[in-house]
């Protein structure tokens, strides 16, 4: 990838050794022992796996997961997340090591966003504000003026002059959300989560019909169709909050199924229903989330490894719109 890479230690042979020899049964004291030894702190994301959550030291969406890697004073910061997240630790903490427990845990929002195409985006417009969701890669982010994610983004959009242009990235389901509640015209790039378009509308009204008293709240990264039927839109955090305030007690998700986990653990006398994909799979689910695993985050803390290595130059320029969305926030 242009202007930065990835840095790993151990070979895949170096992992099969590692896997038939030296696995422990126990991953749980496995980590949290290396992480008294490493100094680390490890921060989850709600779409991790139950047990990554209940071992991390902090679980939340992008926006709390960036204060808590800017405001960190471990030495070691070990992301159970996917690589842009990782990344944006790396971009606030430059001289710690930043580890991610599998290097394939990518994004289809930020693969969906190439650096030189949006370079070229950026160009065609040069009058617009570049308002880029944090779903992206560190060199989509240093070509960006402000860095957002689902529950700043609002906010800071209604920050822009409204005689100014806004260019919105990569999201084009958060973005046509965003620009129907604000009022503004944005140009829109076509990017979409993979997750987030599966839900089946026609799933999801025969939920609805099954369950009467269930509200359905939804993900803005979720299509219109779907969204203009929910009850409650909002980012992973403001779900989790509203199920945890609201006086309902059945609610049907349209969003990454990691997240009611975190629902059941706050809200355990309430009812959660995952909705459903148009497949017949666990498609609900973010299969780049899921490449982490308790072993895999044990191994990477144990051989610290792989680590996120960035140019100084990237480091530099990517930080500037990230500190705006922090100043903006």
């Amino acid at each position: 990838m242009q202007g930065y890479f990835w840095q790993t230690m151990t070979t895949a042979t170096d992992q099969e050794t590692i896997r038939n020899n030296e696995i422990p049964v126990d991953f749980e004291s496995g980590i949290i022992r290396l992480k008294e030894e490493l100094n680390a702190v490890i921060l989850a994301h709600y779409y991790q796996e139950s047990e990554i959550q209940d071992l991390a030291d902090f679980v939340g969406d992008s926006l709390e997961l960036a204060r808590r890697a800017a405001a960190t004073e471990a030495e070691v910061i070990v992301f159970a997340g996917v690589h842009f997240m990782a990344e944006t630790a790396k971009i606030l903490n430059p001289h710690k090591l930043v580890l991610l427990p599998d290097l394939e845990a990518g994004c289809s929002l930020a693969e969906s966003c190439p650096a030189p195409d949006f370079k070229k985006f950026r160009e065609l417009h040069p009058g617009h504000v570049a308002i880029t969701y944090i779903n992206c890669s560190a060199e989509v982010k240093a070509l960006s003026d402000i860095i957002c994610t689902s529950s700043s983004a609002e906010k800071i959009i209604n920050q822009i002059p409204k005689e100014k242009p806004i260019l919105f990235s990569p999201d084009r389901n958060l973005g046509a959300y965003l620009a129907k509640k604000t009022g503004r015209k944005m140009l829109l790039w076509n990017g979409s989560c993979i997750v987030h378009e599966t839900f089946s509308e026609r799933k999801i009204i025969g939920l609805q019909l099954e369950h009467p008293d269930a509200k359905l709240i939804a993900h803005p990264e979720c299509e219109a169709s779907l969204l203009d039927r929910a009850d409650f839109i909002g980012s992973t955090s403001a779900l989790l909050k509203y199920v945890q305030s609201s006086g309902q007690k059945k609610f049907i998700v349209a969003t990454e199924a990691g997240i009611i986990h975190q629902m059941k653990k706050s809200a355990p006398d309430k009812e959660f229903i995952p909705a459903p994909p148009d497949a017949n799979c666990a498609c609900n689910e973010c299969p780049y989330m899921r490449l982490n695993t308790m072993e895999k985050l044990y191994l990477c803390m144990k051989y610290k490894s792989p680590q996120i290595t960035m140019f100084p130059d990237l480091i530099e320029r990517a930080l500037k719109p990230i500190q705006r969305m922090m100043e903006m926030s």
